[in-house]
């Protein structure tokens, strides 16, 4: 895939940028450009909304059972190529090979769930005894926008797209212009599984000209959002004069919350992945780390171990634990926060460094980092830093715990470790989260509303709530008198 160019997929075909512009794709392996990606504008947004609007009459009378089908031999074709889109995607995100194939999984799982949600998906009725019957139609809400980010590119893009298309709706679609490789192959898949020209069209470029052309669209009247809170703020900022539904699933600063009645073997064990899967740049991370004092020495030399014995090196490499960074400018910014905390007074246990695997000093690699001795309202444990760096702090109450979990701008996920089923229950009533995990992390059952609370989001996505976000409710009330 060197000298790879990348195409828009609208109206079921690949097509060029209208502008004729590109801009560079980079290996964060190598640090070097491979290919080229549309810097697409306006004018590709526009003739994706044209596509889509011109598709959406007929995809919206489709029956369930053929939207069913297509988008389930979508989820077959991506199972069949499940090896080269891993390697695409690796190669484009830094991800090692190993873990894309696992995503690859879970992209399929996406269209898989969702096909048969089409077929699930029902109206209510409500009966007001002999007076009237009102049924409330569930309508495709007509031509809908989803942005998705570049730390599970394929895996959030499908999350996305999939219920919008099941709903009914025509999708504009934009992948991240950092990862943007595995969304220009499903357009060949939605191809080759038989969906209607214009029914998905995926638009490459810049978040500033691709997102704000969909956001301010007037013809686009949902935006389902993955990215960071600022982006996010500024996206409803433009959104909400317009009237349009919004769904924002944003940045996360998630407490791991270690008590010493808990299975420490296990805690531990889940803490390091938790903490360091995908280079630590998934959203659900826990990098805030807090450990009862009695058994914080003992979980502290695990975690310090395991870190200093995972492996970072070139992601087609099946040994390894940690891939490279997604880009040189994140790259830069994971760096800085490990300086600030330096600054802050921390102590580093494991990493705090980049690493130059041999024959890829110049790709963008960062050890595993460990923090501790930080103030838990210092800017490294309330900022967002999205990479393999973590903070540990010991606690003594759990009132204490409690308050420094709460204590930040965001509210995504949470992760408790304790074997007191009576603390387990009250804690997470009152964890300021919209997901908390209790003696595990990321066990996701595709039903369940995912989301966050306060600066980590709005809105929720996953089962009946995607469903019912990608359509418009409509009551109907027949007078029985």
């Amino acid at each position: 895939m060197n000298n790879l160019q990348l195409s828009n997929f609208i109206g079921g075909e690949y097509s060029a940028p209208v502008n004729g512009a590109y801009l560079p794709l980079y290996n964060p392996a190598t640090g070097a450009a491979y290919g080229q990606v549309p810097d697409s504008s306006s004018a590709d947004v526009q003739a994706a909304y044209k596509a889509a609007k011109q598709a959406f009459p007929a995809w919206s009378v489709t029956p369930a059972e053929q939207r069913f089908q297509v988008l389930n031999r979508i989820a077959e074709l991506i199972d069949e190529r499940r090896e080269e889109l891993a390697r695409a995607e690796s190669k484009d995100q830094g991800k090692p090979v190993w873990l894309a194939r696992n995503e690859m999984i879970r992209s399929a799982q996406n269209f898989r769930f969702f096909a048969t949600a089409a077929m699930q998906f029902a109206s209510e009725s409500h009966a007001m005894e002999d007076k009237a019957i009102n049924y409330t139609l569930r309508q495709p809400i007509g031509v809908v926008g989803c942005i998705s980010p570049w730390n599970l590119p394929l895996y959030l893009f499908s999350w996305k797209i999939a219920p919008a298309l099941a709903a009914g709706n025509c999708v504009i679609a934009k992948p991240s212009e950092f990862t943007p490789v595995t969304a220009w192959m499903l357009g060949q898949i939605c191809q080759d599984a038989g969906l209607p020209a214009g029914v998905l069209n995926i638009v490459q470029g810049l978040g500033p000209s691709v997102g704000q052309s969909m956001v301010e669209h007037p013809g686009i009247k949902a935006i389902s959002f993955t990215g960071g809170t600022a982006t996010g703020k500024h996206l409803a900022a433009t959104a909400a004069p317009m009237f349009k539904k919004l769904s924002l699933e944003l940045g996360g600063k998630n407490p791991n919350m270690i008590f010493a009645d808990a299975q420490l073997d296990k805690a531990v064990k889940t803490t390091v992945s938790s903490s360091f899967l995908n280079q630590g740049e998934i959203c659900l991370c826990g990098s805030r780390v807090f450990i009862e004092r009695s058994v914080y020495e003992e979980v502290k030399t695990q975690l310090v171990q395991a870190a200093k014995e995972m492996k970072v090196g070139p992601p087609d490499a099946e040994d390894i634990r940690m891939g490279a960074i997604v880009s040189k400018p994140h790259y830069e910014k994971v760096l800085s926060y490990i300086e600030l905390a330096k600054q802050e007074g921390a102590t580093v246990l494991a990493g705090g460094l980049a690493v130059f695997p041999e024959g890829h000093e110049q790709g963008w690699y960062i050890a595993p980092t460990i923090l501790e001795n930080l103030a838990f309202d210092c800017r490294c444990n309330q900022e967002e830093i999205f990479g393999p760096v973590i903070t540990l702090t010991p606690f003594d109450t759990e009132e204490e715990v409690l308050m420094m979990a709460n204590s930040t701008e965001y509210g995504l996920a949470a992760t408790l470790w304790t074997e007191n089923l009576t603390r387990a229950h009250r804690m997470a009533s009152q964890l300021q989260m919209g997901i908390v995990w209790i003696n595990c992390w990321l066990l996701r059952d595709l039903r369940t509303p995912f989301g966050g609370a306060k600066s980590s989001g709005v809105g929720r996505e996953g089962g009946w709530e995607a469903m019912r976000f990608f359509t418009e409710p409509k009551n109907v009330c027949v007078s029985l008198s």
